[in-house]
């Protein structure tokens, strides 16, 4: 497949070094978010929320932080 065509950088994805269940997490906020506000990003990847959350959450575009309770 061509990585160029990828929404997911999958390098990245499987390169992370951080915690699996916080970015998991990341990504579902994110996604809610997306789907309340929108992104040109949407736009741009065909609507496809979960794959564009993803991709803002490995790439460092979107920061996201774990709050204990």
């Amino acid at each position: 497949m061509d990585e160029s065509k990828m929404i997911i950088p999958i390098e990245n994805l499987v390169n992370n070094t951080g915690n699996i269940y916080e970015v998991t997490n990341a990504a579902i906020s994110r996604s809610r978010q997306l789907s309340k506000t929108g992104s040109k990003d949407l736009d741009d990847n065909l609507g496809k929320i979960v794959s564009v959350s993803i991709k803002e959450i490995v790439t460092g575009k979107v920061k996201y932080k774990y709050e204990k309770k």
